[in-house]
């Protein structure tokens, strides 16, 4: 089996239009979304996307996707004015269908073996794995774990890296990439691992963004339009461990 997998979307419809193209044009056997695909400015835009989709999807659920069952279920005390605005902009099928999502998903990939895609990490949607985790934590996690390569998302930072003969993978963000440049990131898993660059107009997205009413649009923008670099995403990772 062929697998794309694409982590932290965070409702940047365009980015994934684009990212969607070119996986469209590669025909894997399935696409793996990694957590956080709707929680930004264009959440029924990305969800548009999603259900258009012609190959067979599994989905992840991060942090922001469980957030958004939380906030339905009055399980979070005084929501912020984002909180809020995320949730009015969900329908009841929106959120039940992000109520499918799992935990982990664990597939056989091509030359790769058994696969588990995470957002966090295969225990925490809110722990951070980087190039930097130290092998000590690696082992915590894996804990109990079957799998040759594990893929995290959470962190929108891309790696490939080795820990104790467990191949783990970062795909990068879609939507909110911290790797120090404008882009859309995402990986390609058959034989070997392929990190993936997508290009799309980036400055025509945050547009679409700032004709909304998105109260984070501006830090949204910032973030999108000048991208922090990879050794500070990745100091800050490793600075929290777990970062919700």
């Amino acid at each position: 089996m062929r697998v794309a997998a694409l982590a932290d979307v965070h409702g940047n419809a365009p980015a994934l239009a684009a990212v969607l193209e070119e996986v469209e044009r590669e025909e894997p056997d399935l696409v793996v979304f990694c957590g956080d695909l709707t929680w930004g400015s264009l959440p029924q835009e990305t969800l548009a996307l999603v259900r258009g989709l012609a190959i067979p999807a599994r989905f992840v659920r991060g942090n922001a996707d469980r957030a958004l069952l939380e906030l339905r279920n009055g399980e979070i005390e005084a929501p912020s004015e984002r909180e809020r605005w995320m949730l009015e902009r969900h329908r009841e099928e929106d959120l039940a269908f992000i109520g499918t999502f799992e935990l982990t998903v664990v597939v056989e990939v091509d030359g790769l073996g058994p696969t588990c895609f995470s957002h966090g990490s295969p225990r925490s949607d809110e722990e951070c794995v980087t190039e930097q985790t130290p092998a000590e934590r690696v082992r915590e996690f894996m804990d109990g774990v079957d799998a040759s390569v594990v893929v995290t998302g959470h962190v929108h930072v891309s790696y490939d890296r080795v820990v104790d003969g467990v191949r783990l993978v970062g795909p990068g963000s879609v939507g909110l990439p911290c790797e120090g440049g404008p882009g859309a990131y995402w990986a390609l898993l058959e034989p070997d691992v392929q990190l993936r660059r997508t290009d799309y107009d980036v400055a025509a997205a945050v547009a679409l963004m700032r004709a909304t009413d998105d109260p984070r649009v501006e830090t949204i923008a910032e973030l999108m339009l000048e991208p922090p670099s990879r050794a500070e995403s990745v100091a800050d990772a490793e600075a929290r461990v777990f970062a919700g």
